[in-house]
């Protein structure tokens, strides 16, 4: 049976509850604490912390887009997506990321990057970055270094990605 999910921004009371998902998600502590510290960091950006939730407001998937620069050139990063493994392939993890890209147009961003599984990513519009010139000082799959321009008036721009520190890249 199909479910819906309704989104909104991350507010303080969601914390507890965003860690909850990243590291139910990913087994690990690592995206989870990645979460954390970009709370801290002067990538973040409020409004772009997408929590999906149930009917009964659960949260049960997560999406953050968080400053970065493609070279000198704004963008944001999509990372990391999350949901709660029991409603992974429902869309919960789907309709934050959607929502989140959402926010980000309404808030008049033009670009985002997103390094990640190349057969989920283009359901939302991302394609191969490499083909725009946009790549990253560390290796990675060719495939997996995605990027997508929210305004369609804006090209991508070419260049070396930039993120926040507590990534590591």
């Amino acid at each position: 049976m199909p479910q819906s999910w309704t989104t909104r921004a991350e507010t303080d009371a969601d914390i507890p509850a965003v860690h909850a998902v990243h590291l139910a998600a990913f087994g690990r502590p690592e995206e989870a604490d990645l979460v954390e510290a970009l709370r801290a960091d002067t990538g973040w950006i409020d409004g772009l912390s997408i929590v999906a939730t149930g009917e009964d407001g659960t949260v049960v998937g997560h999406a953050l887009l968080t400053r970065c620069h493609v070279d000198s050139t704004p963008a944001l990063c999509l990372a990391p997506v999350a949901a709660l493994p029991d409603r992974q392939k429902t869309g919960a993890g789907a309709t934050a990321v959607r929502a989140a890209l959402r926010a980000a147009t309404s808030m008049g961003e033009r670009f985002v990057v997103v390094l990640g599984h190349p057969e989920y990513y283009p359901r939302f519009g991302f394609g191969r970055a490499s083909l725009h010139g946009i790549r990253l000082t560390v290796d990675v799959p060719d495939e997996a270094l995605m990027a997508l321009a929210l305004d369609p008036a804006h090209p991508l721009p070419s260049g070396t990605v930039h993120y926040a520190a507590p990534f590591g890249i």
